[in-house]
């Protein structure tokens, strides 16, 4: 399995998940050549047997805890 550490692209907002329809945050290439699509939660959940069965893992979900580069604070208006 590889850990993918600079994605093409990036997910968005439009990725869902294929377990619970929440915002996608890691996508799983599989040895077989398909694609799965989970939030962060059912990621954790799942990762033991998806490192099984993927070739890359594509894991975006530092988006939840890091600030929006674009974000202004209070001190800088």
């Amino acid at each position: 399995m590889t850990t993918v550490l600079t994605p093409a692209s990036q997910l968005t907002a439009a990725d869902r998940c294929d377990r619970c329809g929440a915002q996608a945050y890691l996508r799983v290439v599989l040895l077989s050549g398909g694609e799965l699509l989970f939030c962060a939660h059912h990621g954790r959940k799942f990762e033991p047997e998806l490192k099984k069965i993927a070739a890359e893992i594509q894991d975006e979900t530092e988006r939840l805890t890091s600030a929006p580069a674009t974000a202004a604070s209070e001190e800088e208006r």
